[in-house]
């Protein structure tokens, strides 16, 4: 972005010296004009060289405010896009923290399933708890698949507490670093 700024900063500067010279040679050309006419009295001579003068100096302001303007607005420009940037790493930079808010709440709403084992890419453990879940609703009909389901959704819910209850650095170093796949 600073490079379209200075691009856009450096094409004004340009267009703002060609400006100053069109006036130079405007105001060259009307004072040729006032030396060569005949007769020419000293009054249309000084109105002359006056207007020239005056269309310089107006020249010279107008690029000096353009150029002042464009350095804000490259300024305003470089301090909007840092301050996009900063918002973006604080939002996005730090994954352990989204992570173990994601896992944790997802490990206690839907821990029987495994989902928060599949957030923290422990595929396998998440696996074996979804079968584990989905065998036990297929023999929910003869009792025993209910307790099936019933211990995967308390596994759940107790690393689901874990999860939020430890530190940032601690969830890190121990689920996402060592891989730790059980509680």
């Amino acid at each position: 972005m600073s490079d379209d700024n200075k691009n856009l900063s450096d094409d004004l500067d340009d267009m703002l010296d060609d400006g100053k010279h069109g006036a130079n040679q405007d105001s060259d050309n009307t004072e040729d004009t006032a030396n060569h006419s005949k007769p020419q009295s000293k009054k249309t001579k000084r109105t002359t060289e006056n207007s020239g003068n005056n269309a310089e100096k107006k020249s010279t302001d107008f690029t000096d405010e353009a150029k002042k303007k464009a350095k804000e607005f490259s300024n305003e420009a470089k301090s909007t896009a840092r301050e996009f940037s900063d918002s973006a790493r604080d939002t996005f930079g730090n994954s352990k923290d989204n992570k173990k808010l994601l896992a944790g709440i997802l490990g206690i709403l839907f821990g029987s399933l495994g989902v928060h084992k599949f957030i923290l890419g422990y595929n396998k453990e998440g696996g074996i708890m979804l079968a584990f879940t989905v065998i036990g609703i297929l023999l929910s009909c003869i009792g025993v698949g209910v307790f099936l389901v019933w211990i995967a959704s308390i596994i759940g819910l107790i690393e689901g507490i874990i999860y939020l209850t430890k530190s940032d650095e601690e969830f890190y170093n121990t689920y996402q670093a060592q891989k730790k796949p059980w509680f």
